[in-house]
């Protein structure tokens, strides 16, 4: 960051007001334009300007494009830290500022209940299927228990939730790791789950659109990996575990939480399942030429699914391999 762009991006009351929202959630330009009472062409042109700056980020996702904050009074650079300070100092300060954005997040807690309004309607649309499936394996309390003993209790440190759906796997862990990243391939779900992250802080999760095929992270950028019953949608899980190691540092956790092998196949039309589950030997292979140390599964039989937990440890790189579908 650099002092002159930085301050002429905050000289301004609009880009001010926009600074103090996203102190408090991550924003669509769209909701911002709401918030503000101003035209989304007129609010993405004081968007750009605080990206310019390296006040702001923007993040696609679908569609839509999100805004949040890049600077924080706990978080480096110290210009950005220092820029974060004095904008909580204003509002503390001064009377006027203060209030306009109170009024702000007022707004805002319209766009959140907005948000929750939709996830719930989107649950009542698709209440009956969920339920149905739910009805052939073990409730979710005493797997997301077993997990949780799965998973130790040892901090998670940084937390990759694939496949984060709804974010219940992001909610329920994110008190015991540092920060969060849900990744889900469908901007609905993407929704849905920042309706039920959107009371943590804004810095402590990311959601991110993007292909469990082709994680869009750098090596080594997670301590856990989670796969909450999203395996069986991969037609090739060989390589969507390569890209799982990728991402884990040496001595990180992976967890796949999925079925045993099973022959439902209405699953496959039903519920677009590609798999019918996993023998042990298979995710047992499978996390061994990925570069993972397995542990002993967990199984929590149901009628007639049984939902198991593998665990593993990531100990090297996994061997270079032709990317093709595995038979096993």
């Amino acid at each position: 960051m650099r002092i002159d762009p930085t301050l002429r991006a905050l000289a301004d009351p609009t880009r001010l007001r926009i600074m103090r929202l996203l102190a408090h959630m991550e924003l669509a330009v769209g909701e911002l334009a709401q918030v503000l009472g101003q035209s989304q062409p007129r609010v993405s042109r004081h968007v750009r300007i605080l990206c310019d700056a390296s006040l702001a980020e923007r993040r696609k996702e679908g569609s839509w494009v999100f805004l949040r904050s890049a600077i924080g009074e706990d978080r480096a650079p110290p210009l950005g830290a220092a820029a974060a300070r004095l904008l909580t100092v204003a509002e503390e300060g001064d009377a006027a500022f203060a209030a306009r954005c109170q009024e702000d997040r007022r707004h805002l807690a319209a766009i959140r209940a907005a948000r929750e309004a939709s996830a719930a309607s989107y649950f009542a649309r698709h209440a009956a299927e969920w339920d149905t499936l739910r009805s052939l394996h073990c409730p979710d309390g005493p797997v997301e228990a077993a997990l949780a003993g799965a998973l130790g209790p040892a901090p998670l440190g940084r937390l990759l939730d694939v496949g984060t759906g709804t974010g219940r796997m992001a909610e329920l862990f994110a008190p015991d790791a540092e920060h969060v990243t849900g990744l889900d391939n469908s901007p609905e779900m993407l929704r849905i789950a920042r309706a039920r992250l959107q009371h943590r802080p804004a810095d402590s999760f990311d959601l991110v659109q993007g292909d469990f095929a082709a994680l869009p992270f750098a090596d080594a950028s997670f301590d856990t990996v989670l796969f909450h019953q999203v395996l069986h949608y991969a037609q090739a899980p060989e390589i969507v575990l390569a890209e799982a190691a990728r991402v884990t540092r040496a001595g990180g956790t992976l967890a796949v939480v999925d079925f045993a092998a099973h022959d439902r196949e209405e699953l496959r039309t039903a519920h677009a399942h590609a798999r019918l589950g996993f023998t042990d030997e298979q995710m047992l292979g499978l996390l061994s030429d990925a570069g993972f140390a397995p542990a002993a599964p967990v199984a929590l039989p149901g009628q007639p699914l049984t939902v198991k937990i593998w665990t593993a440890r990531r100990i090297a790189a996994p061997a270079i391999k032709p990317a093709k579908a595995t038979t096993r």
